[in-house]
């Protein structure tokens, strides 16, 4: 029941960034990671979301460094990458359902599921 609930919460979350209610930061990273996707139809897809979003982060050295830093706390490569770029770009929100992620002390921006921001997005206003 759990991941029927993330499902619609991301359907949710991704309407609001196709509305512009909220900002989508790509990546490098992100490329990356999709160009390696073996399935066209799901690389296709993703490669979508690009252009909903408002600004790319280039890989850089500093994204690196931070990297390093992640991967020293748990993080596996990939994920380090993205959380660096996240926080590279100045995210007020890095939303995952990875426990992996979710449980690592990331201070330098909110590691968030995607069920605890939309409720604190309603919440807050």
């Amino acid at each position: 029941m759990l991941v029927k609930i993330e499902i619609m919460t991301i359907l949710a979350i991704q309407e609001m960034v196709k509305s512009g209610e909220i900002e989508l930061l790509w990546s490098d990273i992100l490329d990356y990671e999709n160009n390696n996707n073996p399935h066209e139809k799901r690389r296709t897809q993703i490669a979508e979301w690009e252009s909903h979003s408002f600004e790319k982060v280039k890989f850089n050295d500093e994204i690196e460094e931070m990297a390093g830093k992640y991967m020293k706390i748990g993080l596996k490569k990939m994920d380090a990458l993205h959380v660096a770029s996240a926080v590279f770009g100045k995210c007020d929100y890095f939303i995952t359902v990875d426990k992996k992620i979710l449980n690592k002390n990331i201070k330098e921006t909110t590691v968030i599921n995607p069920v605890t921001f939309l409720w604190r997005l309603q919440n807050d206003d």
